[in-house]
């Protein structure tokens, strides 16, 4: 067998072949025309009106392309009206908000809507002041804080600007040269890393 022959045979087997013309109930068969007078079978379904558009009419197909043609969304609407619909149409008629006039209502501390501000990004509604974040500390974290100084709600930028004054200051080139407050700043440095290593910094 040649190789067009093959190919022919294999066009032949992958054909789609159509489907047979589907039988329409006896129900279906049987709705007649909607419009007055017209014994046509009503195979065609055109909107009741535009109030409803989920309900349906059912027509010939000449009757259908009659009322398709007559049909006007928009008759019995004012100018003001279909510029609105037109407005809407943009946002496919969903309700849509100014920028930021939902969720300003939402994080309405005094408002009903509660949420749990842990990172304290919001101001604290007694106090006005921001709440710090609490944060679950292991010993050797606690330690760190301990040798900077610094409260364990300190800011990344406390715990920066306190490494860098505590450099400054036990540096021995800080100190004409002085080595006795070297072993202090190994011990800042050491914290500083420990909390870096953390995610702290």
């Amino acid at each position: 067998m040649d190789k067009q022959a093959a190919r022919a045979r294999f066009k032949e087997r992958i054909r789609i072949r159509p489907e047979r013309a589907r039988v329409p109930d006896t129900a279906e068969k049987a709705r007649p025309c909607a419009y007055k007078g017209c014994g046509s079978e009503g195979a065609y379904r055109v909107p009741k009106s535009r109030e409803n558009l989920s309900e349906h009419v059912w027509f010939c197909l000449a009757h259908a392309r009659e009322h398709n043609e007559s049909w006007d969304y928009f008759k019995g609407m004012s100018e003001s009206e279909i510029e609105s619909f037109r407005d809407a149409a943009l946002t496919g008629h969903r309700p849509t908000w100014p920028l930021g006039k939902r969720t300003a209502r939402m994080h309405n501390p005094y408002g009903s809507f509660h949420f749990d501000d842990v990172y304290g990004l919001s101001p604290h509604p007694e106090d006005g002041a921001p709440r710090r974040p609490e944060r679950q500390l292991t010993r050797l974290q606690a330690q760190a804080f301990d040798v900077l100084s610094l409260e364990p709600s300190a800011t990344l930028n406390e715990i920066k600007a306190r490494y860098k004054e505590l450099v400054k200051r036990f540096h021995p080139d800080a100190n004409g040269g002085d080595r006795g407050a070297e072993e202090r700043l190994k011990q800042v440095i050491k914290a500083y890393g420990v909390l870096r290593a953390s995610g702290l910094t």
